[in-house]
């Protein structure tokens, strides 16, 4: 049975459609700016089970831009903070938090450990990044991945597209540069911007560790690649019924 609380969905999708959608299985890694609202707009749409990935607690510089992020839960994991929310939003949901860094042998038991419907990658790191992406087009897994959203300010740039014609976004060149070493050129969905990041925007410090740099983001970005994210699972979810 379909829950009222969907109902303006189901309306808009019809009973096979949200059926369908509610006997998915998505795995979200990475609980950021793009992946927390990701996660949350795949609930909304009626998935029906889902497991959220993320090592990382909620800072206060988070609060400009992550829906988790809040003066209250400074400090508090975000995969914890944002379960909350999702499951008040869908008490029914099936979902599975692991607090967790992605490393390679993770990586692998993880994507072997369930049959995933949709394979979603937020992870802003780029060696945990490639090898997911390689290890899900390896497995014939679907995935999307985000590119990045930082230092950016026109989401009408924003673009559903192959790896393979990116352009212009540092985090996209990166990430396609070690494909091809891997032998992947094409392939891979992705949601990047063209739009060109200001260089001045960047401040490389030990301060970003795991990563190299800090890069000023704005608060509506972040949420624009997570919702385009997003739609492009719950599209695909249901052109492959």
């Amino acid at each position: 049975m379909i829950p009222y609380w969907m109902s303006r969905t189901q309306l808009m999708l019809g009973d096979d459609n949200m059926n369908s959608l509610m006997s998915k299985n998505v795995l979200i890694i990475g609980l950021g700016g793009v992946g927390a609202i990701c996660a949350e707009m795949i609930v909304r749409a009626g998935v029906g089970k889902l497991t959220i990935v993320d090592n990382d607690k909620v800072d206060a510089s988070n609060i400009n831009r992550q829906i988790q992020a809040l003066h209250s839960t400074v400090n508090m994991p975000k995969a914890q903070v944002l379960s909350a929310r999702l499951l008040d939003i869908n008490p029914e949901l099936d979902l599975t938090v692991l607090e967790m860094y992605i490393k390679e042998e993770i990586t692998t038991n993880l994507l072997e450990s369930a049959h995933w419907d949709y394979v979603v990658d937020c992870i802003d790191t780029l060696s945990c990044k490639v090898f997911l992406i390689k290890k899900c087009l390896d497995m014939k897994l679907p995935i999307v991945s985000s590119m990045g959203a930082g230092g950016k300010v026109d989401p009408s740039q924003i673009t559903v597209t192959d790896i393979s014609k990116t352009k212009v976004c540092n985090l996209a060149r990166y990430v396609r540069k070690r494909l091809q070493s891997l032998g992947v050129k094409k392939g891979l969905k992705v949601v990047f911007s063209p739009e060109k990041a200001d260089q001045d925007k960047i401040i490389v410090t030990e301060k970003a560790f795991p990563k190299k740099s800090i890069i000023g983001t704005l608060s509506y970005m972040p949420a624009m690649f997570g919702c385009t994210v997003a739609s492009v699972v719950i599209r695909d979810l249901m052109a492959t019924d």
